[in-house]
């Protein structure tokens, strides 16, 4: 486990330990999409592990998909976020934001102009959402013609820009978890007969050209992705060409230098494998489910250069302190993941405080 506490260069920044907060929603922005006001120090309580990585934070009115979830595309979104930014930089810590396009996975009411998700095509996921009034079906989305796929494509190249005017170290690009580009990879999902459908080539595209896109906005040093092969979450289905797809992509993508590719891992060992000799550069893995006793496995034994953790970090802002001192972790408290105060949000305790309780 000594590996995991070496510090670690990833793209133009050095990290002081292997370590990584995942990227998790937690519904608690403005109306407008401004980190709310406890964003700052949520994120600050956190900055000992290498590297946070954001919630999911839209780069368009059409990229949100549930309720209070940042934005990253005006400039109150921006001020926001620069409060994080300088509160996590001041613990001495490095933070990406995730760029996140929901797609199809958008209720209407959700959004404040009530806006009809966006998709590759136009196929209902067969999911619910929550929603100010409850739990509710997920529409029809529309199917965004090719002009808007490119403008789309700006999008989060715009956003990318943002995100470093806010001080964000860099960008993670949100290709996994049944949102809009992983949409665009599954063929239940995606039955176009444009450039951006049909083949394995025409349905990594989209995903491709926002890389190159933002890479050459912001730099691919601070340029990421993060990816999951075989997610068969609300409709989502890959088929059997799903690994030569990511084999395809992933070698396009490992020609562009990103700062880290970030796989959160399904169980195709195999496709695992495949990714790691195509990928040149630094992965981060994410088991979700993984064990403690298994923490820092992927480092030790060459599979990963750095492991993300998501429920273990957001109940242990000390993570790393209680790791080192093999100290018991808190349990998460499920029913404050989403939206509400500061419950189960920032008054989670650290080694020390709870001792003294």
């Amino acid at each position: 486990m000594s590996k995991l506490f070496e510090p670690v260069r990833v793209g133009s920044n050095t990290l002081s330990n292997r370590l990584v907060m995942a990227p998790m929603t937690r519904s608690r922005a403005q109306y407008d999409g401004t980190p709310g006001e406890l964003a700052a120090e949520y994120y600050a309580q956190r900055a000992s592990i290498g590297l946070i990585i954001t919630e999911g934070t839209q780069p368009s009115d059409d990229g949100q998909g549930y309720m209070a979830t940042p934005g990253i595309y005006t400039a109150a979104h921006v001020a926001g976020w620069r409060k994080v930014s300088d509160a996590v930089h001041a613990q001495g810590g490095h933070l990406f934001i995730q760029l996140m396009h929901a797609g199809r996975m958008s209720h209407p009411d959700n959004t404040p102009h009530h806006r009809q998700g966006v998709a590759p095509s136009a196929i209902a996921p067969g999911a619910q959402s929550f929603t100010p009034t409850g739990l509710q079906e997920v529409p029809e989305p529309r199917a965004l013609s090719t002009a808007e796929v490119r403008q789309t494509v700006k999008d989060f190249r715009f956003a990318a820009r943002q995100a470093i005017e806010a001080g964000a170290d860099g960008v993670e690009i949100h290709g996994a978890n049944a949102y809009l580009i992983q949409q665009f990879f599954a063929p239940s999902s995606n039955t176009r007969s444009d450039e951006y459908g049909g083949s394995i080539e025409n349905r990594a595209r989209f995903a491709i050209e926002v890389a190159h896109a933002i890479a050459a906005e912001i730099g691919a040093e601070r340029t990421a992705i993060r990816l999951s092969p075989g997610t068969t979450l609300w409709g989502i289905d890959e088929g059997a060409e799903g690994p030569a797809l990511y084999r395809h992509l992933v070698a396009e993508l490992d020609k562009l230098g990103l700062a880290y590719l970030h796989v959160m891992h399904q169980g195709d060992e195999t496709l695992l494998a495949d990714i790691r000799q195509l990928w040149h550069g630094t992965l981060v893995l994410n088991r979700p489910g993984r064990p403690r006793e298994q923490i820092g496995s992927d480092i030790a034994s060459g599979v990963a250069e750095l492991e993300a953790y998501g429920q273990m970090v957001l109940a242990n802002p000390d993570f790393v302190t209680r790791l080192k001192a093999e100290a018991p972790f808190i349990e998460a408290q499920r029913m404050h993941y989403f939206g509400g105060d500061a419950t189960g949000y920032t008054d989670y305790p650290t080694l020390g405080a709870a001792t003294a309780s």
